[in-house]
């Protein structure tokens, strides 16, 4: 059973997140502080103590913007440390995942904090640390809906679990023609058809569209090898792009780009002949 530290400076929101931990039978104990200096003297103790100790902490689960120090910051200061506890990361900013995960984070939770996508977040770090009860159990993230504030999270169809052995993947197709993003704690299901080219940014993909850009935690590869089929190419160690949206082709001293919609992108030499030849097969049919 894990031994938890809640860090948030927004009392509701610390409250509330305090509630969903304790109420899930994986945690033993679960503890609050409200900025980054009691964090801090909170953990200082749990180093002291050692991971086995009296006063040892397995997981903070950190917001990340605090008055004085970050949850970022924080995070680069247990880095030094032999023994760290794990950090999950709870907070209502997407845009920091890829240094979150630079600093091995365990999960990026979104806010507002669903059970259930907290729930994950616990099975994570108990697999990490190698301790039972790995699977999160269903009844306790409705019993932690129901003490939420806000509409309840309704019991119908949710993301289904993992379907794969990779604890990587956290989002899966609803059916062939879309895929499942997460924003803000809502799901939504985006059409594949809809994308004109993927970013890689860290463990994660940015799935960039016409009305804008959705953050998943699917690796660059298993994007290009999955939609293959669909006319997306590999044109860069970081894009992956649908042939069909792809503007221009432009070759200006040695250099290879293409233009999709607004955005100019740069094709690697490995990438550059492959890519004329497909839009030159496209070309004439």
């Amino acid at each position: 059973m894990l031994r938890v530290l809640a860090v948030d400076d927004e009392k509701p929101l610390l409250e509330e997140l305090l509630y969903l931990l304790s109420s899930d039978p994986r945690v033993l104990s679960a503890e609050g502080a409200s900025d980054a200096t009691e964090a801090l003297r909170r953990i200082t103790r749990a180093l002291e103590s050692g991971p086995e100790g009296p006063d040892g902490i397995d997981v903070v689960f950190l917001d990340i913007h605090m008055a004085g120090l970050t949850g970022l910051d924080i995070a680069r200061l247990l880095a030094g440390f032999a023994r760290p506890p794990l950090i999950v990361f709870v907070t209502a900013h997407e845009g920091f995942a890829v240094q979150a995960f630079d600093l091995k984070a365990v999960d990026y939770v979104l806010k507002p904090v669903r059970p259930e996508r907290l729930g994950e977040a616990v099975r994570r770090a108990c697999a990490q640390l190698g301790r039972a009860s790995a699977q999160p159990p269903g009844p306790v993230e409705r019993a932690g809906t129901a003490g939420r504030s806000g509409p309840a999270v309704p019991p119908g169809p949710s993301v289904p679990p993992q379907r794969r052995p990779s604890p990587e993947l956290t989002v899966a197709d609803r059916t062939a023609d879309q895929i499942a993003v997460e924003l803000g704690g809502v799901t939504r299901f985006v059409a594949i058809a809809d994308i004109a080219y993927v970013e890689a940014q860290g463990d994660y993909a940015r799935l960039h569209t016409d009305e804008g850009s959705h953050l998943v935690r699917i690796p660059l590869s298993t994007l290009e090898e999955r939609w293959a089929a669909r006319g997306f190419v590999r044109i860069h160690r970081r894009h992956l792009v649908a042939l069909g949206r792809i503007d221009e082709l432009r070759m200006d001293a040695g250099t290879t780009s293409v233009r999709v919609g607004a955005a100019e992108l740069q094709v690697s030499r490995r990438h550059a002949r492959q890519l004329r030849d497909l839009l030159m097969r496209q070309a004439t049919g």
